[in-house]
This record gives C-alpha cells, structure tokens and sequence, in this order.
C-alpha cells in the first residue's frame, strides 16, 4: 500500500450485503436523485486515481461488463486516457446497458480503443477487472468465464472495482472461475463477504457520493470514513 493513501481501520465501518446496496442504490436514484452516470463518474475518477497511484501503469487493458461495474470501468478508462495513461477497453459483452453504452461511446469518441479482442490482454502491464459487480449469485460462464482464466494465466496485476469478478459479496462464495485480485477497490461501503477474503489482496473503500443518510434508512450506524480521502486503505 502506498503511504499516501489515507487508512480507516474495519471496525469503525458497517457491512453491507447484496441486497442492502441494491436498496441504497434505490435510495440515491429514486429518493436522492443522484444518477447512476454520476455514481459511475465519482467510482471511475476513484479507480483511476487509485490505479495510477498504487501500480503506475503503462498500458492498461479494462474488461468490461454490460453493467453498472463496466460503465465504472469504462469511465475510469476515460480518465485514465486524459492523465496520459495508453488504455483499451475489451468488451465481454456487445449489448449494454444504457449508462454503460454512454461510457463506451464517450470513450470511443475521445479516441479510446474499444473491441472485444482478448489478445489485448498479452500486453497489458495492469488489468482493470470491471466485469461483473455485486449482482453475482452464481459462477461466472462464457466469456467472461473465458477472460477471467486468460487473466489468470497471467503474472499480472489485477485491480478489481467493487469485488473480483466471480466473488459473492454477501456470502463469500469464490466460484470457478474467479478473479484473485492484487487489490480491489470497493464503493460506497465494505461487502460482508469479502472482509479479510484471499480473493481480494488490498481492500480500498472509495465514495460514490452516499450520504449517511441512506445507510441510516435501513439501520446503518455509520460514519464517515472519506474525511481525508475519497479512496481510503481499509485496515484491521
């Protein structure tokens, strides 16, 4: 971990499972108004700052779901590409989501390369996994079964947004196959079932914006861990 990176330690935090952050993702678009364009921004801008800091990278290969996690993904290529970062984007999936669609094209369009080509993986000195977040609920098949192998069978990095792909968030559960991350950098609040999981390596927490507020809704006593930084070391 590098120093500059401001620590909170675990036990002054609340977990959250599957389903509590389906409700506050619910709470911050539809009571809040905050949009799911703006969570991917603040998670993107995090993630690129996160992995330029920690690992210094020279060409960056982001694999990309058809979600939320790819649109986070995407939109930290996109700032990568601006810090001057040579950064791809391989698709796992043609069909997008809206918001992720929006992240692909805005990324196309300041010139970044998007395809589904997983040779782009043999030149990659940081892979971004942004393939599949805290919607898992069983193993991982097709391609992104297929990249998460190619990944693995090779030395190197792997900074996960969110969770690796093919961990549960809520039980812990490690499918066949899935990512073992050199770090991971989860939002909003720590999962339950990643605290202390090999899968994960360095545990990062970033802010997407969540008031405490919407944790309280649900029974939540928390506080603020970003008083010093928007991507904290979780620590303990």
């Amino acid at each position: 971990m590098e120093d500059v990176i401001f620590a909170v330690d675990l036990s002054s935090l609340a977990l959250v499972d599957r389903a509590e952050m389906v409700e506050i993702d619910r709470i911050m678009i539809e009571d809040l108004g905050i949009s799911l364009l703006q969570m991917m921004e603040n998670a993107g801008r995090n993630l690129a700052d996160l992995a330029i800091r920690r690992f210094n990278p020279g060409h960056v290969v982001v694999v990309a779901g058809s979600g939320g996690n790819g649109g986070g993904g995407m939109s930290a290529a996109r700032h990568l590409l601006n810090r001057g970062v040579e950064t791809e984007v391989l698709l796992i999936k043609e069909e997008l989501s809206p918001a992720a669609a929006q992240q692909r094209d805005i990324f196309r369009r300041m010139g970044g390369a998007v395809h589904m080509d997983r040779a782009a993986l043999n030149v990659a000195d940081l892979v971004i996994d942004a393939m599949i977040g805290y919607s898992l609920s069983d193993a991982p098949h097709g391609m992104v079964a297929e990249v998460i192998q190619k990944i693995r069978g090779r030395d190197v990095p792997v900074l996960a947004l969110d969770t690796p792909s093919g961990v549960d968030v809520t039980t812990g559960e490690a499918f066949e196959p899935h990512i073992d991350a050199t770090a991971t950098m989860t939002l909003a609040a720590p999962k339950a079932g990643l605290v202390g999981h090999p899968a994960v390596g360095e545990h990062y927490l970033a802010d997407i914006s969540v008031p405490l507020s919407a944790y309280r809704k649900f029974g939540k006593t928390v506080t603020n861990p970003f008083t010093q930084s928007t991507v904290v070391f979780i620590s303990g």
